[in-house]
Parts: C-alpha cells; sequence; structure tokens
C-alpha cells in the first residue's frame, strides 16, 4: 500500500508569502540592532578618541616632568655656584671690613700724631718767639754797649769789640729765627692740610666700614635664600622623579587599556558592518521572493513608484529631446555649495529642471497612504534636487530646523540614500531609522525604484513611509 502523504502541503506562493513576511520583520529587527550597534560604535569610537586625548596627555605628562625634573636639577646647580659664589664673597668683603677698619684706624691714630706733633710745633713757635725777643733785647744791649766804648775812648775799644760781636750775633740770632718760625709756619699749614684729608680719609673709611656692615647683612640674607632656593629644587627634584616613577608604571596600564579599547572598538565596527550586510541580505531576500511572487503588503506601493519611475525616466528623454537640457547636463554631478546654507544645500545644473517638472508627480503620491513621508527622485550620488514642498522651506538661522524642514538641493549620501540612487534592481525595499532632526528618528522603510534615461541609470525614485 502506498504511504499516506500525509496533511497538505501549503501551495510555493504560500511559502514565498511566508518568506517575504519573515524578511520584512528580520529586516526591521536588524535595522533596530544597526541602530543600537550604531550608537555603540559612535561611544567606542568616542571613547577611543578620549582615551587617545588622556594618552597624548600622559605622555605629554611625562616630558613635562622631565623637563621639569631636568630644570629643577639646573636650579639647584646654579644654587650650589650661587651659594658658593656669595660665600665666597661674603669672606672677601668680611676680609675687606677688616683691613678696612685697620686703614680706619690707622687713619685716626695719624690723625692723633698730627694733633700732637701741631702742638709740639706751637710750643717751638712760642721759644722761637722767645729767642727773637731776647736777641732783639741783645741787639739793643749791643748797641748801647758800642755807645758807651765811643764815650770811654782808647779804653772801650775791647768793649766795643766784643759789642759789635755780640751785635753780629743777636742779628744772626734773629735771621735764624725768623727762618725758623717761616719754616714752621710752612709746615704748620701742611699739618693742617694732612689733618683735614686725614679727618677726611677717616670719614670715608667709617662710610665703607658701615657699607660693608650693610653688605654682609645683605649677603647673609642673599645666602639663607640661596639655601631655601637649593631646598626647593631638592624637593622639586624628588618629587619629580616620584611623578616619573608613577607614569613608568601607568603607561603599560594605559598603553593595554588604548589596546583593548581598540580592539573593542574595532569589534564592534566589524559587527556593524555585518549587520549592514545582513540588513542588504535581508532585503534581497524580499526583493526575490516578491520578484518570485510572493505577495507583499506594500505590492500597490511597489507598483507606483516602479511606474513613476519610469515615467520620470520618460520626462526626462523628452527634456532631452526638446532641448530644454543637454543630455551632459542631466547627467552632470557637479555640485555648486549655495553660500550661507547650513545644512550645506547646492545646485547641479539640472536642478532649474527637477524644480519645475518633477512636484506635478511627487506631490499627488503623498496622497496614496497615509504612512507616506515623502516622495523624491535623487541621482546616483544621493543628491535631491527637488524634494516635497514641506520639506523644501526657506531656511533660517536654526540648524536643527533647517535639517528637519529644508530638505531639498541636499546630499543624503547614507547607506539607504546611495544604494536607492545607485540600485538598479526593478525595485528596493530598505528598512532604516529616518534622522527627523533634532535627534528624533522614526523607523521607516525605503521604496525605490531605478530612473533610467535613453538606456543610462540616472538614479532612482523613492518613496519613505512608517511602518
Amino acid at each position: 500500500m502506498p504511504l499516506d502523504p500525509g496533511p497538505a502541503y501549503a501551495s510555493s506562493e504560500s511559502h514565498l508569502d511566508a518568506i517575504v513576511r519573515g524578511g520584512e520583520t528580520l529586516g526591521r529587527d536588524i535595522v533596530e540592532v544597526a541602530a543600537f550597534l550604531d550608537a555603540l560604535d559612535a561611544a567606542a569610537h568616542a571613547q577611543m578618541a578620549q582615551i587617545s586625548v588622556a594618552r597624548d596627555a600622559a605622555i605629554s605628562v611625562s616630558a613635562a616632568n622631565e623637563a621639569v625634573q631636568g630644570a629643577a636639577d639646573q636650579v639647584a646647580q646654579t644654587a650650589e655656584d650661587t651659594m658658593a659664589a656669595v660665600t665666597g664673597s661674603a669672606r672677601l668683603l668680611r676680609d675687606s671690613g677688616h683691613h678696612s677698619r685697620n686703614v680706619a684706624a690707622w687713619v685716626q691714630s695719624v690723625d692723633a700724631r698730627m694733633a700732637d706733633v701741631s702742638g709740639t710745633l706751637k710750643m717751638v713757635d712760642g721759644s722761637t718767639a722767645e729767642i727773637a725777643s731776647i736777641a732783639a733785647q741783645v741787639n739793643i744791649l749791643a748797641i748801647n754797649a758800642k755807645i758807651e766804648a765811643v764815650r770811654a775812648g782808647t779804653a772801650g775799644r775791647g768793649f766795643a769789640v766784643v759789642a759789635e760781636a755780640i751785635n753780629d750775633l743777636s742779628r744772626q740770632t734773629a735771621g735764624a729765627t725768623a727762618t725758623i718760625t717761616q719754616a714752621i709756619t710752612g709746615l704748620r699749614k701742611r699739618i693742617d692740610e694732612l689733618r683735614a684729608e686725614a679727618g677726611t680719609a677717616s670719614g670715608d673709611a667709617a662710610e665703607v666700614l658701615k657699607a660693608a656692615q650693610e653688605t654682609d647683612l645683605v649677603l647673609t640674607r642673599m645666602t639663607t635664600s640661596v639655601e631655601a632656593t637649593r631646598s626647593a629644587a631638592a624637593e622639586i627634584t624628588d618629587r619629580a622623579a616620584e611623578v616619573g616613577a608613577a607614569n613608568a608604571r601607568f603607561t603599560p596600564a594605559f598603553a593595554a587599556l588604548v589596546e583593548s579599547t581598540g580592539q573593542t572598538a574595532a569589534g564592534v565596527h566589524e559587527a556593524r558592518e555585518r549587520v549592514d550586510r545582513l540588513v542588504s541580505l535581508g532585503e534581497s531576500v524580499v526583493q526575490n521572493s516578491v520578484l518570485a511572487g510572493g505577495a507583499h503588503a506594500d505590492g500597490p506601493l511597489i507598483d507606483f513608484v516602479r511606474e513613476t519611475a519610469s515615467r520620470i525616466g520618460g520626462m526626462f528623454e523628452q527634456a532631452v529631446a526638446t532641448g530644454r537640457i543637454s543630455q551632459g547636463d542631466l547627467f552632470d554631478q557637479r555640485y555648486a555649495p549655495i553660500p550661507g546654507t547650513d545644512p550645506v544645500q547646492a545646485m547641479a545644473p539640472f536642478t532649474r529642471l527637477t524644480d519645475a517638472i518633477l512636484p506635478p508627480v511627487q506631490e499627488p503620491a503623498l496622497d496614496l497612504d497615509p504612512r507616506i513621508v515623502f516622495c523624491a527622485a535623487v541621482d546616483r550620488n544621493g543628491y535631491l534636487p527637488t524634494h516635497n514642498r514641506k520639506y523644501s522651506q526657506p531656511q533660517g538661522k536654526d540648524p536643527v530646523w533647517n535639517a528637519a524642514n529644508c530638505r531639498n538641493r541636499r546630499v543624503f549620501d547614507d547607506r539607504v540614500g546611495l544604494t536607492a540612487g545607485r540600485s538598479t534592481a526593478p525595485f528596493l525595499i530598505q528598512v532604516y531609522r529616518r534622522d527627523m532632526g533634532g535627534g528624533q528618528f522614526v523607523l521607516m522603510k525605503d521604496l525605490s525604484a531605478p530612473i533610467h534615461v535613453g538606456g543610462r541609470h540616472w538614479g532612482g525614485f523613492r518613496m519613505g513611509y512608517r511602518f
């Protein structure tokens, strides 16, 4: 007997439908994981950057500490040299002061001796004056004797000779006395001058002694200050050595932390790339399943997007055919930034054309389904020349508001934007988190189909809608 085949299996269409639904669910979950990995990847890279800055700072601290230690050693050596120089100067100054005191004492003793000599000269001067007076009296007596001798006649001749001799002696005595008196006067004048100079020298010596004492006090304070500087430099050297030892212990741990963090960041980044590949794989599963006949809940939207992409391609071909734009300008990828825009907006050679012909196609598409957020064409680089009117507001001063409301004439070169612009598959459904500006994100689907112009791939028509 033939075996019982058991319960009937569902049709292949049912399996494809299940694959489509499962792929959609899988894509959504993977996108959520990807969002978490995005945040983790950004945090890991930020942490790595901070650790790198900290590592560089630690290296700078180590280098600066070495410089401080070297400078402290140099200061200590300079303090030693200065200490030796100050000590030597103080010794020399004290020796000089001793000699200055001796000189001052000698000068003062010379002044006293000069005073004694001056007193003696006064006594000599007085004695000389007495001698001169006596000589004058003798001279008078001699004259009187000569007169009496003349009166005596022959008997007084001998007495006259004696009187003449006495007279000569008195004259000689008077001359010698005058000479001595003149010499004593000159000597006294010189001694008085010497006494005055000695007094001045004594005063100068006293000032030198006073200055030497003050300088000695200054040098004593300098010695104390230099000693304190030397001690401080030694303390700095000791502390710098402690910091150097701490850095030596800290550096290997820091290097290990940098390496570990780098490995973690690399692992997170690799996981993020793998998740991206999973997202692409899930999108491919959904796409192929639908193309193989599987039913998709968004089938009407898929058909609309494919038809609209084909329609836009025809409109571009018509514009080229009528000379409204050249094919070169239509495919030109030069974008001229618009000054003063934030985020940056740009003009392409075909922007004026798309502003004229795309709104009548893109605006009605917003009314097909309440879930639809936007419908717009992008070129192969993700450049979106003409957006829906609600996202084409004039920019203001707030970049956050601009990012959410001024989305026309901007390049969206993220994974979803570039994939939508470069995909040549009949259609593509991507699940992503849309940045609405101001830190707001919405989980959305991006449905796109390629736009061809004269057989050349121009870009894609995108439709974004919520789950």
